[in-house]
């Protein structure tokens, strides 16, 4: 295949024009908002209407209705549902609003149920579903509808209440939810007097900790800003006839953010918009653009400066949305790496405490997870891509590659690694995105030459699209992320720009007549199961590939 080199004024020109497409998307207040992008949730309109239906049927009926109505309207032809409207049907999805109808609705929505239901036989069950967790959420729901009887339901050990530090690390960001809906279980399972008894011990502690997230997040009724997780918390806490003010505090919430059309979105995700975004404008030569100015203030004003009590948490963290939101490893890390790449000292202070948090919150094998050190969940951590990014945020903030803290993580990296030199990630598609950001921090950390990176570099080069494009692995079709984030690794290891050059013109070939990239449903909700898009991580990822590829030219 013959590859012609860019053109200087054309790089230029795509660079120039998709920073002020980007620049679009930039509120007063410093944050890149997508939020038309992520709106509708089926999801979040599921645990709109599940915590309605146990809190509030008669006095939410109007609400219970509508939401009812769109989950119909919103069915797929093929009976199943997905994370997002429009998009295939996926399984966790279609199980969970096929119960949730039966349960608000079993008369009007019976075809819709059973089309969901038919849907999820051709699947192969709930079983079949590849995310244990997923499974147990949605056996909660089946059990809530009567699919389930309570004997089939495995029983929810609440004395792990008494000690914060294990249930910690068995539900981490799921205590909320998973102690709301044990609350309920054990009004609702038959138990033993024992049993019993374990579960009058922990009923304390575990509404202890569910009220230090509502409190910690100003008590507006929302848990994580999120109608899916407030959903299963309120439904929990209603079900157990307990906390009547905070369970009246979410229906109230609940009535406060439905969309006219009925629905429910996840929550926004600010923080995670606007890090890839002044990331992709910082790379490309926007740095010092004033713009960027009130991105920076965003950034220091949004780190938070209060322990996360009941995840054990210390301050110096960021989270996904807003200033009360979740701590969050990969925010953290890649808002790290933007502060960092800033001019002035403004800052200074908020990167110092942020690399506190990331040593504090490094587990004892060298990795890290998302917000619980050494949690031993599946789909929090220990996560390589998660890993890598810490790793380039200390070493960003100045943090030496010999450092005790880089060392572990990349020996922990190193044994992780896949047998064909791939990596994987938690909450991104994987194998592309996670495997370039381990080599690029391997060769940050001036390991480039070594067996973990070299196996990566191949991995990556094998997995190229014939186009010159990535997507996820070999022969996958191709997205703007995956390219983008493949290409600037690649350069960061070493390689020429010759050798991306195909992969180059493919992303200036994908370019919208905004001036803008689209993006795909690269980012994971729940791993394996649900996915959405992230517009300003394919904006970012494709202006931090040119400008590095503009930068490797020079």
């Amino acid at each position: 295949m013959t590859t012609v080199q860019p053109e200087p004024d054309a790089l230029d020109q795509a660079i120039s024009e998709g920073a002020e497409a980007l620049f679009l998307a930039q509120r007063a207040d410093g944050v890149f908002d997508y939020c038309e992008d992520n709106l509708t949730s089926t999801l979040g309109t599921v645990g709109g209407l599940s915590a309605l239906h146990h809190a509030d049927p008669r006095g939410s009926a109007d609400l219970i209705e509508a939401g009812a109505g769109w989950l119909r309207r919103t069915q797929n032809a093929d009976g199943g549902w997905a994370m997002v409207p429009g998009l295939d049907s996926e399984a966790g999805p279609t199980a969970v609003s096929s119960a949730v109808l039966h349960l608000v609705d079993p008369g009007g929505s019976a075809e819709a149920v059973r089309s969901g239901q038919r849907w999820m036989a051709d699947f192969g069950g709930l079983d079949a579903i590849p995310h244990p967790e997923v499974v147990s959420w949605c056996r909660q729901y089946y059990g809530f509808v009567g699919w389930l009887s309570h004997e089939e339901m495995r029983r929810f050990p609440l004395e792990v209440a008494l000690v914060p530090s294990l249930y910690r690390r068995l539900f981490d960001l799921r205590i909320p939810m998973a102690f709301a809906l044990g609350l309920a279980q054990a009004r609702h399972k038959p138990l033993n007097r024992f049993h019993r008894l374990l579960a009058r011990l922990g009923e304390a502690n575990a509404l202890k900790a569910i009220r230090q997230v509502h409190e910690h997040e100003g008590s507006t009724g929302a848990w994580c800003e999120n109608a899916w997780v407030t959903g299963l918390v309120c439904t929990g806490l209603a079900r157990a006839e307990l906390a009547p003010d905070l369970v009246d505090a979410a229906v109230k919430w609940f009535r406060k953010t439905m969309d006219p059309d009925g629905w429910w979105q996840t929550g926004p995700l600010d923080a995670a918009w606007t890090m890839y975004a002044a990331r992709g404008l910082a790379e490309a030569g926007y740095a010092d653009d004033p713009r960027l100015a009130a991105s920076t203030e965003l950034f220091v004003r949004l780190q938070q400066h209060r322990p996360f009590l009941a995840f054990g948490c210390p301050p110096g963290y960021w989270g996904w949305a807003g200033t009360a939101g979740w701590p969050s490893t990969l925010e953290t890390s890649e808002i790290l790496s933007v502060l960092c790449r800033m001019p002035g000292d403004a800052q200074a202070r908020s990167v110092e405490l942020g690399v506190d948090w990331l040593t504090r919150l490094q587990d004892s094998r060298g990795s890290w997870g998302l917000c619980v050190r050494n949690t031993k969940v599946a789909n929090s951590g220990p996560c390589p891509m998660t890993t890598a990014q810490a790793v380039d945020a200390l070493l960003d903030s100045g943090i030496p590659a010999d450092d005790s803290r880089v060392r572990r993580a990349l020996n922990w990296l190193a044994k992780v690694q896949l047998p064909d030199g791939s990596f994987e990630s938690v909450w991104y598609r994987h194998h592309t995105m996670a495997t370039a950001a381990v080599l690029e921090t391997f060769s940050k950390a001036g390991r480039a030459h070594e067996e973990p990176a070299r196996r990566a570099k191949t991995w990556l080069e094998q997995a190229r699209n014939p186009d010159g494009s990535w997507g996820d692995g070999h022969g996958a079709p191709a997205t703007v992320e995956e390219t983008g984030w493949a290409i600037s690794g690649l350069l960061a290891a070493g390689a020429s720009p010759d050798s991306v050059r195909d992969g180059l013109n493919w992303l200036l070939h994908q370019r919208e007549p905004g001036g803008g990239w689209p993006s795909e449903s690269v980012n994971e909700y729940v791993r394996h199961v649900s996915r959405y898009s992230n517009p300003a991580l394919a904006q970012g990822m494709a202006l931090r590939a040119l400008g590095r590829y503009r930068n490797a030219l020079r």
